[in-house]
C-alpha cells in the first residue's frame, strides 16, 4: 500500500467503510490506499456509470491497471484525485481466533514510533484523549484499532494537565480501601434499620456517625442479622448481573456508537482505553469518581424499589462484590493465581486477544451461559 500523507481534512477509513457506500446515490471506491467518493462522477464517466457501479464499494487498483477491463490515461488518474475523501488504514490484526492463552502471559512492548507511523491512529507518546477528540478516522477504524492491544512499560497519558491526569489513574488497593468501609457502614445501617425501623436513623448528611453510635447501645437479635445478610447476598447476585450487563451493553456499545468524536472520546474513556492498553496497571480498576457516577442511579433505584433497610443491605452486598470484581480484574491481568482464577484469567484475556464480542463475565461465566455469550478458550 502506498504511503499517503495524512492531514486533518483526510479521514482514515476501513475497507468496510468503503463497502457500505455502494449505491447509485452514494458511491465510493478505493485505489492504492486512498478512498474516493465518485458519486458525482458517475454520469460523466466515459465508460458509463455501469462500469463504476460494478465495482462500487470495492478496491479498483487492479481493475484500473487492466487494459482489457478499461484503459485509463494519466489524466484519468489525475482527475480521480479530485474525488479523494480519505485513505485506508492498516488492516493488521493482533486479536485473532487463533490466539492461545498462556499461564505466564507477558506481551512485548509496542514500538511507539513504528506503531503510529504504520497505523496513523493514536500517538502513545502524546496525551490520548485530545487525539481521539480531534480524530481523523472513522468510527469503524477507531473500533478496529482500539481493540488491537498495545503494551507500554508505563501508563500512557490521557490528559495534558497533571491536575486532570491524576484522576485517571487508580492503584488496585484504592478500591478496597475506599469502598469496603462504605459497604460495612451500609450493612450496619441496614441492620439498625431492621431493628429500630426504617425512619429511626437520621440522614447521613445530618448525622453520619449515628449508626456507629447506636450500634454500641442497641441489642440486635439474630433474626435481624439474618434479614440483613439475606439482603446482602441478594446484593451479591445483583452485582453479578450488573457486571455482565454494564460490560456488554454499556462498555461494548460499539455498534450503536455515533460516528462522532464526542461519542468516540466517551467510549475511549469508559472502556476503549482498557482494550487499547489492557496491561496498564493503573487503569485496571475504576477511578472512584467513575464508579460513584455509575453507581449513583442504581443506588437511587434500590431506594425506590425497597424500604431503606433492605436497600442499604442490597447496596452493601453489591459494593462488596464490586470490590471483588475490580481486585479480581487486576489479578487476572497481573497476578499468579489459584486454579479457578487461572481459568478466569485465560477466559478474560481471550476477551481481549481472541474475541471482544464474547466473554463479558469477569468474576464468573454464569451470565455468559445464560445469555449465550460464552467464549470458547
Amino acid at each position: 500500500m502506498s504511503q499517503v500523507k495524512v492531514s486533518k481534512r483526510i479521514r482514515i477509513y476501513t475497507a468496510e467503510d468503503v463497502t457500505s457506500h455502494s449505491s447509485q446515490s452514494n458511491c465510493w471506491i478505493s485505489h492504492s490506499g486512498k478512498v474516493y467518493d465518485v458519486t458525482s462522477f458517475l454520469d460523466d464517466h466515459p465508460g458509463g456509470d455501469d462500469l463504476i457501479m460494478s465495482h462500487a464499494g470495492k478496491d479498483v487498483t487492479a481493475v484500473m491497471k487492466d487494459p482489457t477491463e478499461h484503459e485509463h490515461s494519466e489524466s484519468a488518474f489525475d482527475m480521480l484525485e479530485e474525488f479523494v475523501v480519505g485513505r485506508l488504514g492498516s488492516s493488521d490484526n493482533i486479536v485473532s481466533d487463533d490466539w492461545v492463552p498462556e499461564d505466564d502471559f507477558h506481551p512485548e512492548q509496542t514500538d511507539l514510533g513504528q506503531d503510529f507511523e504504520k497505523n496513523q491512529f493514536l500517538d502513545l507518546r502524546k496525551p490520548l484523549l485530545r487525539q481521539v477528540w480531534e480524530a481523523g478516522f472513522s468510527k469503524s477504524y477507531y473500533l478496529q484499532q482500539v481493540h488491537q492491544p498495545r503494551h507500554l512499560n508505563d501508563s500512557a497519558r490521557l490528559f495534558g494537565p497533571s491536575y486532570l491526569e491524576v484522576f485517571t489513574k487508580t492503584s488496585w488497593y484504592v478500591v478496597p480501601t475506599l469502598w469496603l468501609p462504605i459497604a460495612v457502614y451500609l450493612y450496619v445501617r441496614s441492620t439498625l434499620q431492621f431493628t429500630l425501623g426504617n425512619n429511626a436513623l437520621p440522614l447521613f448528611s445530618n448525622d453520619p456517625v449515628a449508626p456507629l453510635r447506636l450500634l454500641l447501645v442497641t441489642s440486635i437479635p439474630y433474626s435481624t442479622f439474618a434479614l440483613t445478610t439475606a439482603c446482602f447476598l441478594f446484593g451479591n447476585l445483583v452485582w453479578t448481573i450488573l457486571e455482565y450487563t454494564l460490560h456488554r451493553f454499556l462498555f461494548h456499545l460499539d455498534f450503536y456508537l455515533p460516528d462522532h468524536p464526542a461519542a468516540l472520546t466517551l467510549h475511549f474513556m469508559l472502556h476503549g482505553v482498557h482494550h487499547y492498553l489492557p496491561m496498564d496497571r493503573l487503569r485496571l480498576v475504576m477511578p472512584p469518581a467513575m464508579f460513584a457516577a455509575l453507581s449513583y442511579p442504581f443506588t437511587r433505584l434500590a431506594h425506590l424499589l425497597f424500604p431503606a433497610a433492605m436497600a442499604n443491605g442490597v447496596i452493601a452486598g453489591s459494593f462488596v462484590f464490586y470490590v471483588l470484581y475490580d481486585c479480581m480484574h487486576y489479578a487476572l491481568h497481573h497476578t499468579r493465581l489459584p486454579a479457578y482464577m487461572k481459568e478466569m484469567k485465560r477466559y478474560h484475556l481471550a476477551h481481549h486477544y481472541k474475541n471482544f464480542d464474547l466473554g463479558f463475565g469477569v468474576t464468573s461465566k454464569i451470565w455468559d451461559y445464560v445469555f449465550n455469550t460464552v467464549l470458547p478458550v
